[in-house]
């Protein structure tokens, strides 16, 4: 088949997507993280922690730097959540890579589709608990089609609730071969050959990148920790940026280019789905 597997989608009308049908499933909500009570404090402490320790750095207020740490930690829950919704759509990803496996699989054994899905489950099972997103949207699949509704319609509302492109090219690619193919199991094959090779290349990216995050990383707080030794054990060295206007000046300049170099490495570092 080729790349042309993945086409432009704006042609998919996500909005008509059905709800589930007498389900009593939910469908996953994707928009938030699987974080708890408990993690949302951790996270909270870790960002007080952390601004409390950097503003105590750069001017050795403390309760500037009680005031900064309660804004930090509320901002790195947020930052936090965010990161917990990329892992758990990390997570779909790798289960949906498994899934399109265990279908080829099955179709190239001669299943049907709908029968290939529950073969699937059944292998899935095997490596993920019953409550994984993916077991629950097998269910709620194939509990719709049970309702009268078609698969590609479901995949398309998957599709559009996780918003990962690896879903979405199947589910267009699904919604054009439903019912008008006898090669089903032979372009289910080659997606998933496809999505593989792409999440293979992108990991591989990941790891090259490991090396120059630690370093980035490094550069980035190596100045606070020097900034930190100075200003204890540096005999008054540092006592004009703690004691006079224009040293408050010179701590803010630093603060600020210290967030913005921080925002930007993340940024560049940063590979999307």
């Amino acid at each position: 088949m080729g790349n042309n597997l993945f086409a432009p989608l704006e042609h998919i009308d996500y909005t008509k997507s059905p709800t589930d049908i007498n389900s009593d499933l939910i469908a996953p909500n994707y928009s938030r993280g699987l974080s708890s009570l408990f993690d949302r404090i951790v996270f909270f402490l870790t960002g007080f922690i952390a601004g409390f320790i950097i503003l105590y750095i750069f001017y050795k207020i403390i309760p500037l730097s009680i005031c900064g740490g309660v804004l930090f930690g509320i901002s790195y829950i947020l930052i936090a959540m965010q990161n917990t919704i990329k892992k758990r759509l990390l997570k779909l990803r790798m289960q949906f890579l498994d899934l399109l496996e265990a279908l080829s699989v099955s179709m190239r054994a001669g299943s049907p589709i709908l029968k290939a899905l529950q073969s699937a489950k059944h292998d899935l099972l095997l490596i993920y608990p019953s409550d994984s997103d993916i077991i629950i949207e097998l269910d709620i699949i194939v509990g719709k089609f049970d309702n009268g509704v078609p698969l590609s319609v479901s995949f398309l509302d998957w599709a559009n609730r996780c918003g990962l492109e690896d879903i979405a090219s199947f589910a267009s690619i699904y919604a054009t071969i439903e019912g008008k193919s006898s090669r089903a199991a032979k372009i289910i094959r080659e997606t998933q050959q496809i999505i593989a090779d792409k999440i293979e290349i992108e990991m591989e990216i990941e790891t090259m990148m490991t090396a120059t995050k630690n370093e980035v990383n490094i550069m980035l707080f190596m100045p606070l920790a020097i900034l930190g030794v100075i200003g204890y054990l540096g005999a008054g060295f540092m006592d004009a940026i703690y004691t006079t206007a224009t040293g408050r000046i010179v701590a803010t300049i630093g603060l600020a280019l210290f967030i913005t170099s921080y925002i930007m490495a993340r940024k560049i570092s940063d590979i999307k789905l």
